[in-house]
């Protein structure tokens, strides 16, 4: 297993932001801090409410509601092993 890397190709093909536990209030209430990261280039952001298992666990997601880690495109090119991310801190930061 490699540490994922924290590029613009990765975040497009992660599948975070389609996760059923990434809910829509949850995006909407992070939506003005991602914005704002993104700003200072993707490789200079400590976390990111996107691509959890490059960054860390999200600041907003509190309630497991399924994971799509599993079938992330990311998660097949790293060989990750885990999942759940977003809410369990520990990924490959």
């Amino acid at each position: 297993m490699k540490q994922v890397e924290k590029t613009k190709e990765n975040l497009e093909m992660c599948n975070c932001l389609k996760c059923p536990s990434y809910t829509t209030s949850c995006k909407i209430k992070e939506m003005p801090h991602n914005m704002m990261d993104m700003l200072k280039g993707i490789e200079n952001i400590e976390g990111l409410e996107n691509l959890f298992c490059a960054y860390t666990k999200s600041r907003c997601i509190d309630e497991d509601k399924g994971c799509l880690c599993n079938v992330c495109r990311v998660h097949d090119k790293y060989d990750l092993e885990d999942g759940h991310y977003c809410i369990v801190d520990g990924g490959f930061h």
